[in-house]
């Protein structure tokens, strides 16, 4: 399967904002990637960079030493799973770098393992324009061995770190989006606050994101906190999702986090004033309207 130059083929499930912007990093880097999605029109610019289109995840398992997967929940992992288990061989590993319950991602991997192939949780932080400097902060878990492997693959599209075993590498990523969502709402709270107290919107915000406050997932939203745009970087309904899986986690675990239930309040008002495509900085319009009444 490995090309002339050594390079493992990649073979790319999910061609949807991220699971695309991926694909079309490593295309670029000189890989030879072969892609399925749902629909094959989502991928038409991607087929035009070089990619190669296969019909179903199945028929990829069979092309690819490197597999990808991008995809939205735990039951379309299952789907996907069912598909390429039967296909895989030893040697290949599976890199899944959805967002997925790290209970859902441990069930999968016991069954790629079992087929004789490596299965590795890597989800990511950061949004399509991390993809395309190639800047996200990638979470492994899984085998080390395994990691290694295809650590530079990983490499292209952002700064990988191996955490641990199966299911830890979620573990990490839905703890730092508790703290995505409560970073974007407590913004909004303090810019809605200053703004009715009679501060120009745009001068505080600026001020803010200069504060102490101010990291960098903040000062990169600043724009959208502003003008918030019709494509979401991340949209309310993902992140609710990601929300729901980390309280899921936490009461198994038997953590608090208050944190996380305040925020997924306010994200499930927001999808009921149908913000759910709207990226994250949209709750400073939900709270606007709130304040309204």
């Amino acid at each position: 399967m490995s090309t002339a130059s050594d390079r493992p083929v990649i073979g790319f499930v999910g061609l949807g904002h991220m699971g695309g912007a991926m694909a079309a990093r490593l295309l670029g880097a000189g890989y030879e990637v072969h892609g399925t999605s749902r629909t094959r029109a989502r991928a038409e610019e991607l087929i035009a960079a070089g990619l190669r289109w296969v019909d179903g995840a199945d028929q990829l398992a069979k092309t690819a030493d490197v597999l990808i997967t991008s995809i939205p929940d735990d039951a379309a992992l299952q789907l996907v799973a069912d598909s390429i288990t039967p296909a895989l061989s030893g040697g290949q590993v599976w890199i899944d770098m959805s967002t997925v319950s790290p209970q859902a991602s441990r069930e999968v991997a016991d069954r790629v393992l079992a087929a004789g192939a490596e299965f590795l949780d890597a989800p990511v932080s950061g949004s399509v324009p991390q993809v395309r400097a190639g800047t996200l902060t990638i979470m492994v878990g899984g085998d080390e061995t395994a990691y290694h492997r295809v650590e530079a693959v990983l490499g292209e599209l952002g700064r990988p770190t191996y955490i641990g075993g199966n299911g830890q590498g979620l573990a990490l990523k839905l703890g730092i989006n508790i703290s995505l969502a409560v970073q974007v709402l407590a913004m909004a709270e303090g810019l809605l606050l200053a703004e009715r107290s009679g501060v120009d919107r745009e001068l505080a915000l600026r001020v803010m994101t200069a504060s102490p406050i101010g990291s960098p997932m903040l000062q990169a939203r600043e724009p959208l906190l502003l003008d918030l745009p019709d494509e979401a970087w991340f949209d309310i309904r993902l992140m609710q999702k990601d929300l729901v899986l980390a309280l899921e986690t936490g009461r198994t675990l038997a953590v608090p986090l208050p944190t996380a239930t305040s925020a997924d309040e306010i994200l499930t008002l927001a999808r009921a004033l149908g913000y759910e495509r709207r990226d994250i900085a949209g709750v400073f319009e939900v709270l606007q309207r709130l304040s309204r009444h």
